[in-house]
């Protein structure tokens, strides 16, 4: 991953702000208007924080009070051992399609590298919960899509969000994860394999405090980055309450495109994907009509896009050695098909860890998925 990047100028100011009860990125906006700088705005009187537009007498007084509480110097310590560097709005290395949105965080954590090739970005969102289809599905647009020149952005979760990353990870491409907790944990823990090879192609990021749990009420605020730092957002499997339509409208709030992958008309993962089609989301089957859709920016990558090999291909790509769920798996396919539950008997993986291994080796060429839900091994024999 090389050298973290030094955090922007006056950080400790912008983590005293943004760290003090009661103020969230709007009202941190509107104080930044007001006082010019964090610094000015800590310093700032009651009575001149109550007339900030949206804060009044007693949330000023609350601020006032808890000035100060927050360790900024431990944060930056942790932040420090963890690799994690910290970027603010003014910074010229934040995302600018980030920072477009109505109400981007002041700041980041980040731990990988910011680079202005991300700005081109997709994200792929869609149910934790999702079928072997979706995931594959996923993994393939994320494959096509990162090895024409697009960076990545999801979530890190599992299902969909876990499928996008290890597609866009197989072809060498970019992905950045947005976490819903602080960097210091990883979320969901079984994905921290995952974290590190997203941090060393390109990042995770997160706007909470380091130590911050995974707690529900954060997601929907991440969902906004998500979409935030795509230039589009494909929906792929989502029930109709699911996380994945939050990022659909934060993306339409934002004047992304927003795009949508069919599926079964008898699943409940497909009501999300049809009910966004039918208001108006592009119906995407491959990169294509991705690219498609963006207009001049697509039509610049389709070139690119035409010498991406298909991942089903056994000779697309070399593949590095195998380790952990996925070489496990991969050696206990061979010529006679097996279904996931068998595998998960045999390798004593949990099946979300069958499933996401099989994934990845269907994308590298290296596992076949046949009738009845059953998978083969193919493609070459690699140094395992």
């Amino acid at each position: 991953m090389g050298t973290c990047p030094a955090n922007s100028p006056q950080i400790e100011d912008w983590i005293a702000l943004a760290r003090t009860d009661g103020i969230g990125p709007r009202l941190f906006a509107r104080l930044m208007e007001r006082f010019g700088s964090p610094a000015q705005a800590l310093r700032a009187t009651a009575a001149d924080l109550a007339s900030v537009e949206g804060i009044g007498k007693d949330t000023a007084e609350r601020i006032v009070a808890s000035r100060g509480r927050f360790d900024v110097q431990a944060e930056l310590d942790l932040a420090s051992r963890h690799g994690v560097w910290l970027v603010h709005i003014q910074d010229p290395r934040y995302p600018s399609t980030l920072k477009a949105i109505y109400d981007p965080p002041p700041l980041l954590y980040v731990k990988g590298q910011l680079l202005p090739s991300h700005q081109l970005a997709v994200a792929i969102v869609g149910s934790r919960h999702c079928s072997l289809y979706g995931q594959e599905q996923a993994s393939r647009l994320a494959y096509q899509l990162a090895g024409a020149g697009f960076t990545i952005v999801s979530g890190m979760a599992r299902g969909i969000d876990t499928a996008a990353h290890q597609g866009a990870l197989s072809v060498g491409g970019q992905t950045i994860a947005v976490q819903g907790c602080g960097l210091a944990r990883v979320f969901p823990p079984e994905n921290a394999r995952l974290f590190e090879l997203i941090c060393n192609s390109g990042a995770c990021v997160s706007e909470l405090p380091m130590q911050y749990e995974p707690l529900p009420e954060n997601f929907p605020a991440r969902n906004r980055i998500i979409a935030g730092l795509g230039i589009a957002t494909v929906v792929v499997e989502a029930g109709l309450r699911s996380g994945a339509l939050i990022t659909a409208r934060s993306a339409l709030d934002a004047g992304r495109e927003v795009m949508a992958v069919p599926g079964r008309v008898d699943s409940p993962l497909s009501k999300g994907p049809h009910q966004l089609i039918k208001q108006g989301a592009v119906l995407v089957e491959s990169a294509e009509d991705v690219l498609e859709a963006l207009g001049q920016i697509g039509d610049c990558l389709k070139g690119s896009l035409a010498m991406v090999a298909d991942p089903d291909d056994d000779q697309a790509k070399a593949c590095p050695p195998l380790e952990g769920h996925q070489k496990a798996v991969y050696e206990c396919l061979g010529g006679e098909p097996l279904h996931p539950d068998q595998i998960a008997a045999q390798t004593g993986l949990a099946p979300g860890q069958v499933a996401a291994a099989l994934v990845y080796l269907q994308v590298k060429g290296l596992a076949k998925g046949i009738e009845g839900n059953l998978f083969v091994r193919r493609g070459p024999v690699l140094p395992l």
